[in-house]
């Protein structure tokens, strides 16, 4: 498996873009605006979409994916999301008022895209790879996935914060190599993380301490304007994790 960041910010301008990620050629974890590094023919092969939650940051690049290549495309794109995730694409992007509803055109019987519902714990199997959704603690129903090639896991958190469930499930995870984080703020913004339901790094300290292995550890959801204060409080507070901050085209195999 090969994994491609396409974006990994808490924000946007420039360089940065938020969360999207390729596994393979065919599978994009969440689509924000990291989508628009790809170029039309690598967008048109993506078969699969997995949604952590329903946030515009890490949405907001399939209703404009659908839409330019649904037409070139044999079969709908899949897009893998929560019940609850499916729901609030459906009444409030895919509507007729915010966009069109894809699973419709050009008809229902051979539309651009479709759903598929997720359930924490169940495992997709697209050949040989192994998509697994663990469990997250957002404002909004969400998760985060395990990709497990056979050989190597590598785990993305999604957003979330204090969260024992997650902690339960990757403890389990024999071959785990790699771990996706988010801190979206840094210390002195602790009260809005905490009310945001996201991890700053003195959270992220204490979650990690549930950790029972070893990983190579990488940190995402970086506000930019807050993006070097919030790497050296890591630095400062988990540095025996060697923590790397999470940069756009980085390439995980495994």
């Amino acid at each position: 498996m090969r994994l491609r960041v396409l974006g990994c910010s808490g924000g946007v301008g420039g360089q940065y873009k938020t969360t999207a990620m390729l596994l393979d050629d065919d599978v994009l974890i969440d689509a924000g605006t990291g989508v628009s590094s790809l170029h039309l023919e690598e967008i048109a092969k993506i078969d699969h979409i997995f949604v952590t939650h329903a946030h515009m940051d890490h949405i907001a690049f399939i209703p404009f994916m659908v839409d330019t290549v649904g037409s070139l495309r044999e079969e709908p794109i899949v897009i893998h999301e929560l019940p609850a995730t499916l729901e609030t694409l459906r009444n409030h992007i895919f509507n007729w008022q915010i966009w069109p509803d894809f699973t419709r055109i050009p008809n229902s019987d051979r539309p651009y895209m479709r759903y598929e519902a997720l359930s924490p714990g169940d495992p997709i199997h697209l050949d040989s790879r192994r998509i697994t959704p663990l469990p997250a603690n957002h404002t909004v129903p969400a998760v985060g996935f395990q990709l497990d090639s056979g050989t190597t896991s590598l785990v993305f958190s999604g957003d979330t914060t204090t969260n024992d469930a997650f902690w339960t499930e990757v403890n389990k995870i024999d071959n785990l190599q790699y771990l996706i984080i988010e801190s979206a703020f840094c210390n002195r913004q602790k009260e809005i993380a905490v009310s945001s339901k996201h991890l700053c790094p003195s959270l992220l300290a204490a979650e990690l301490e549930k950790l029972e292995r070893p990983v190579k550890l990488y940190i995402t959801h970086l506000k930019p304007n807050e993006a070097d204060e919030t790497m050296q409080e890591i630095w400062q507070s988990i540095g025996k994790y060697d923590p790397k901050r999470l940069e756009n085209d980085q390439l995980f195999e495994f």
